[in-house]
């Protein structure tokens, strides 16, 4: 039987380091206290080592290209800094997403999973949002996968992956129990979607699914000038659960871990013995095209 993990999940505070060596102190800060709580599994949100970029342009206003450059330069250092932090933590690390120039020249929002010795599995977003496609010319990455870790398989379905119930469902029958979704939402609006699509997706799959976000207003960031929302892990709504599925979550928009304790086996009882079984009945084909009818 697949042991419990303790999964933290930090409201990361956008703020700006002026170097990646900075950055790196603050991860080491940051992880100090997940790893205090007891963590297995630290993960941060989508594009959080963005902050980076008016550092590395040295511009005190805005710049939505020079900083985009800068940060795809840096990539492999900063993915070097990512890896170094969770090895001095012993850590598994969930850093966030960095966007990084793939062999093929296009660039892609990519999700590093980092062991604690620094090995590293990766993740690409797969749906971009309008400004990633638009103004910053991300694109689509790699279809979605899962990842070998000593709790068993997981999946990471980035920020706005998750409101695509195919995505993650892909990740869920190839075994995944646990759905990480590391968000960066500029207003209520995009936070909720993002957070009543990874409850959808817990019980549509009856797993657990967990999301965090970066917090904080920053105006000389262009990609990171606002963020809202709060760190929450949503489970099945079924017997053994809470009633609305919410196992845990954060204080609106404010700097903090999230932790929560979570248990495989629950996902295997509840498919099980569950008084609904989403997992199961999810349908084997699409549905033919719906007939178009009229009252008689």
């Amino acid at each position: 039987m697949t042991a419990p993990l303790r999964l933290a999940l930090l409201q990361y505070p956008v703020e700006r380091p002026e170097s990646i060596a900075a950055f790196g102190a603050k991860l080491d800060r940051w992880l100090a206290e997940a790893k205090t709580g007891g963590a297995d599994l630290a993960v941060l949100p989508e594009y959080a080592c963005v902050e980076l970029g008016a550092g590395l342009t040295g511009s005190n206003i805005a710049d939505e290209a020079g900083e985009l450059a800068a940060m795809v330069e840096a990539a492999p250092e900063i993915l070097a800094e990512m890896r170094a932090a969770a090895r001095r933590a012993g850590l598994w690390l969930l850093p966030g997403t960095l966007p990084v120039r793939d062999e093929d020249g296009l660039i892609r929002n990519r999700a590093p999973l980092i062991d604690p010795q620094g090995r590293v599995a990766t993740q690409d977003k797969h749906a971009m949002t309008r400004f990633e496609r638009e103004r910053w010319g991300v694109s689509a990455g790699a279809t979605p996968g899962v990842f070998r870790t000593p709790w068993g398989l997981i999946g990471i379905s980035v920020c706005y992956d998750s409101e695509f119930p195919k995505h993650v469902r892909a990740q869920v029958e190839a075994g995944a129990w646990l759905i990480l979704a590391p968000s960066c939402t500029d207003s209520m609006h995009g936070f909720n979607r993002v957070r009543v699509c990874a409850a959808a997706r817990a019980v549509e799959n009856q797993c657990f699914v967990a999301i965090t976000p970066t917090v904080g207003i920053a105006p000389w960031s262009a990609a990171l000038d606002e963020n809202r929302g709060y760190a929450a892990v949503f489970g099945p709504i079924d017997r053994g659960f809470p009633e609305d599925g919410v196992l845990a979550r954060g204080a609106l928009d404010m700097p903090q871990w999230v932790f929560a304790d979570l248990d495989p086996a629950r996902i295997e009882t509840v498919r099980r013995e569950g008084a609904v079984f989403n997992y199961r009945d999810w349908p084997s084909r699409p549905f033919d095209a719906p007939p178009v009818k009229e009252p008689a």
